[in-house]
């Protein structure tokens, strides 16, 4: 197995840093971009990374690749995920973010867009991509533009903090407390510059200092043992909500005023139903391992519930081939038509303390509509063979609705779940979901036994 097929994953490029991504493959990266979008007469490209100690290299690497070729680069520095997504939109040129998310310290890696934002996938580009990048680290690269690229910087920060104010009335901000964790991630840049310009706000930022060794815990909220600084403090500090952001800061997980988080899907819920009130029989997307109760909640309020595959790449593909106007994942991964269908954890935060103010109540109360069943959260089991596994599963329950959208879900009325397999690991991810925690555990049980036999 080539080093890139272990880092070029189904819609981004995940490695660890110098044995997988280093210079070298950073560079071959760089020219296989160049040559997938020159060949559609693009000629500059947007490029940022997050606060880990490799970026600067590795952007450097990456961007003498694209110049070669004759494309010039816009370096906009230190960003968030969706900071580069919106400078991408907003010049409307394809861009490069170095960023592994949420993943350790020694990890880096490269989420690609074309102009607009729009994104590259395995089936959108990055394997075109991936063939030229192995084609230069076996020393056949494509020859080099007679005209190499320049490269520039440019700040988007102010622009882009104006475009996340549009999203809501400022002026309807309530008086709120607002605590977020931002753990050393690129939400210590962002974060503070949006919530500086909401005259009722009083904020803190937990751990706002730019670290890519992460000092003080995990950049990944999606762990419940990474929230519980930020909840404690919430409760100690009497804060009314609580934001917890990943690495990019493109994902954030709600704390209420009691210390308790809301699930993905909770969230993505209560936003379904504020989005509906301005813009009625809009269609919202929800990914499949989302709760029953969010496509319960569209359809109350008078949506078009539209269910997709796991991942950003998939989702704003088919936000941008329907229309949709929002759509949530269950990981905190919030996607807006106005925001060029990309995520951002900022529109999001501000949305649910505008929700939080219109209601005059606390998060805790506004929450309860949107939460009517029990679920696992994902379990994952490693497994010797994946898809084997999946047909035996099939089989057992073959008795009851199935489809395999995106590994295998099974309807069995009261209750549900989705098993699907690792992209990048001998694992299977199990999400289940009953209408109570002990019918939760049972169901659980009762599957990790088949999986495990």
């Amino acid at each position: 197995m080539s080093v890139l097929d272990q880092i070029v994953k189904a819609y981004d490029i995940r490695g660890t840093v110098h044995d997988q991504l280093n210079v070298d493959v950073a560079h071959a990266l760089g020219v296989g971009f160049a040559t997938f979008i020159s060949a559609q007469g693009v000629t500059r490209i947007v490029i940022a990374r997050d606060m880990r100690p490799s970026g600067p290299t590795l952007v450097d690497g990456f961007a003498r690749g694209v110049m070669e070729h004759g494309i010039d680069v816009v370096d906009i520095g230190l960003a968030s995920t969706d900071l580069m997504y919106f400078a991408s939109g907003t010049l409307d040129v394809p861009g490069a973010m170095f960023t592994a998310s949420h993943n350790p310290a020694g990890y880096n890696g490269i989420k690609l867009c074309l102009a607009g934002a729009r994104p590259v996938g395995a089936d959108t580009g990055l394997d075109q991509v991936k063939e030229t990048a192995q084609a230069v680290l076996d020393g056949n690269p494509p020859p080099v533009a007679d005209r190499p690229g320049e490269r520039s910087e440019q700040s988007m920060l102010d622009d882009f903090v104006e475009h996340v104010l549009t999203f809501v009335d400022t002026s309807a901000i309530a008086p709120l407390k607002i605590v977020a964790d931002t753990a050393n991630g690129m939400g210590g840049l962002v974060v503070p510059a949006v919530l500086d310009r909401l005259d009722n706000v009083e904020y803190e930022i937990m751990y706002p200092e730019l670290d890519g060794t992460f000092p003080n815990h995990p950049a990944d909220p999606l762990q419940p043992a990474n929230q519980k600084d930020l909840r404690a403090r919430v409760v100690s500090g009497g804060f009314d909500l609580g934001l917890a952001f990943d690495g990019d800061a493109d994902r954030v997980f709600v704390v209420d005023e009691l210390g308790e988080g809301l699930s993905g899907s909770t969230t993505t819920a209560l936003l379904a139903a504020a989005t509906l009130r301005d813009q009625p029989e809009a269609t919202i997307l929800h990914n499949l391992i989302c709760s029953r109760s969010v496509p319960e909640v569209i359809d109350e309020h008078g949506g078009t519930p539209m269910r997709t595959r796991v991942g950003h790449s998939y989702i704003k593909q088919v936000m941008a081939e329907t229309g949709a106007v929002f759509g949530g994942e269950h990981s905190a991964h919030y996607y807006f038509a106005r925001n060029f269908n990309a995520d951002s954890g900022l529109i999001a935060s501000l949305l649910v303390m505008a929700e939080v103010s219109r209601s005059g109540q606390p998060l805790s109360i506004v929450r309860k509509p949107f939460e009517r069943y029990a679920s696992s959260g994902e379990i994952n089991t490693e497994v010797d063979d994946a898809a084997a596994v999946i047909a035996s599963i099939s089989e057992h329950y073959a008795e009851f609705d199935q489809d395999d959208l995106d590994g295998l879900t099974v309807d069995c009325g009261s209750w549900w779940f989705n098993l699907r397999p690792s992209n990048t690991e001998p694992l299977l991810r199990l999400n289940l979901e009953a209408p109570t925690r002990d019918a939760c555990d049972d169901r659980v049980a009762e599957l990790l036994a088949l999986i495990t036999a």
